[in-house]
């Protein structure tokens, strides 16, 4: 009997499903019985020893931490949280999430993926506000009656450039056989849109709107030539000085001399028209006005200078008029009157302050008060100068020779200086520039040099987007090169 007592105990141990009952006692349980032995004697003598691993009662410490404490209170049951597969599975998502890219983990898709997985729905659509499409356009006749308490306006310096100025020429001219002089004036645009230029003894038109080229006049000697060009307003008559110390003034319309003045001792080389007033500077450093209409034309002499007079200009009022000469003088004066001067052959102004000859001269269209001058090689500086109370108002050093200013009204530009402030460089000579000038809808420039070329830059419309769209239309090149000559 006692052996099949023996057998039953064997095959009850090996039945798992089934609670051992006399199994050796656990570690934890004997250090257990050992520490509470007081409490132990109190038990029924009818209990076994040996706790079942089935109690429905948890230790109150954990299995092999005898000195350690569990968080739950002595004596209560340690909580097990509960686990769900979504919740493991979303753990799983997450661990796996952390070893990819950060990239990856802003992507749109992955966000809601998250979304979706713990909150069960995608928290985008949820939101109580959501901003999509463009916004509506208040009604018509919708006024706004809250009040602005603080508004900033942009500085000049941060907004932004739209206007395309392009740095390559849109036409270039050949000059032959251009005078390299830094103190003439060789090139000058009328109103009717024909752009002069001067090759050595000879006088070219080019008909900018035709494209055609004009050979005007030749001087009778070889060894004389042009130094300066100047139309009158209407664009009908042009003047032109010489090396032979006379002004010739043409009749563009029949390509005919109209009169030939000698008043000056050495070579003419600045000019500027004043209605019926012709002033012309020569090498001698004297300035004289010729009255067109009359026979005695010469009715004034200017005196200011002591070296020659390259730079001169009439502003747009007719009030003053501005000298620049090699002795690094600017000097203003006052308005020609009906019948001469007589003795009034005082500068108003007379400025210093170039270290260098001043040849570069421009009046401020919009106003008339202001006058910019260029210095030569030793000063290098543009200033700015208001002629009412004889100031300087700026000045800017251009690291090179400043030898012409042109003031462009579509833009309120120096050139390419608005507010002494660079906007754009254009380049397309190989030497020094003599000579800018304005075309008459201000939207083109054309500048003249020692390279023997005329370059034509559309530097000022007022529709730079529509030419763009032009211009890509275009399947030509952008750059026409054509002969003066």
């Amino acid at each position: 009997m006692a052996q099949f007592g023996f057998e039953n105990d064997i095959h009850s141990i090996l039945k798992l499903d089934m609670p051992i009952t006399n199994g050796p006692m656990a570690r934890w349980q004997r250090k257990a019985s050992s520490s509470s032995s007081s409490a132990l004697s109190g038990l029924s003598p009818s209990k076994s020893a040996n706790v079942s691993l089935g109690s429905s009662k948890t230790p109150s410490k954990t299995p092999g931490k005898s000195k350690k404490q569990t968080p739950c209170k002595m004596g209560g049951d340690r909580f097990i949280p509960v686990r769900n597969n979504k919740q493991m599975d979303v753990a799983s998502f997450l661990l796996t999430k952390e070893n990819e890219p950060v990239e990856a983990k802003n992507n749109t898709e992955t966000q809601k993926a998250w979304s979706i997985s713990l909150n069960g729905y995608n928290i985008e659509d949820a939101k109580i506000l959501h901003l999509g499409g463009r916004p509506l356009n208040a009604p018509e006749g919708y006024q706004n009656n809250l009040k602005v308490l603080y508004s900033q306006a942009t500085t000049p310096a941060s907004v932004k450039k739209t206007r395309y100025i392009s740095s390559t020429p849109d036409r270039i001219l050949d000059a032959p056989e251009l005078r390299n002089d830094f103190y003439l004036n060789l090139l000058d645009w009328s109103s009717r849109n024909f752009l002069a230029v001067a090759l050595h003894n000879n006088v070219y038109l080019w008909d900018a709107t035709r494209g055609d080229i004009i050979f005007l006049m030749k001087l009778e000697r070889e060894e004389d030539y042009v130094c300066s060009l100047s139309w009158t307003k209407e664009g009908s008559y042009l003047a032109v000085g010489t090396s032979d110390c006379k002004v010739q003034l043409w009749d563009v319309e029949h390509q005919k001399r109209v009169r030939s003045m000698a008043s000056h001792t050495a070579r003419v080389g600045s000019l500027s028209w004043n209605d019926h007033i012709l002033s012309s500077g020569s090498r001698s450093g004297h300035i004289h006005h010729h009255d067109v209409r009359v026979a005695e034309h010469h009715i004034c002499t200017l005196t200011g200078h002591s070296q020659e007079v390259c730079g001169l200009q009439w502003s747009p009022d007719g009030r003053y008029l501005a000298s620049g000469g090699n002795d690094n003088l600017v000097c203003v004066w006052p308005r020609v009157q009906d019948g001469g001067l007589g003795n009034r052959s005082q500068a108003i102004h007379k400025w210093s302050d170039h270290q260098g000859a001043v040849k570069a001269l421009a009046w401020c269209p919009w106003q008339p008060n202001i006058l910019a001058s260029g210095g030569g090689t030793s000063d290098r500086h543009i200033r700015v100068w208001n002629v009412n109370s004889g100031s300087c108002i700026s000045s800017l050093d251009t690291q090179s020779q400043v030898s012409s200013l042109v003031f462009a009204p579509n833009y309120k530009e120096l050139v390419s200086y608005p507010s002494l402030t660079k906007v754009v460089e254009l380049h397309g000579h190989d030497d020094r520039v003599f000579n800018v000038t304005l075309s008459p809808d201000a939207s083109t420039i054309a500048t003249i040099s020692g390279d023997e070329i005329i370059c034509l830059w559309k530097s000022f419309e007022m529709d730079p987007v529509k030419k763009a769209k032009e211009k890509m239309v275009k399947s030509t090149t952008n750059i026409t090169h054509q002969s003066i000559r």
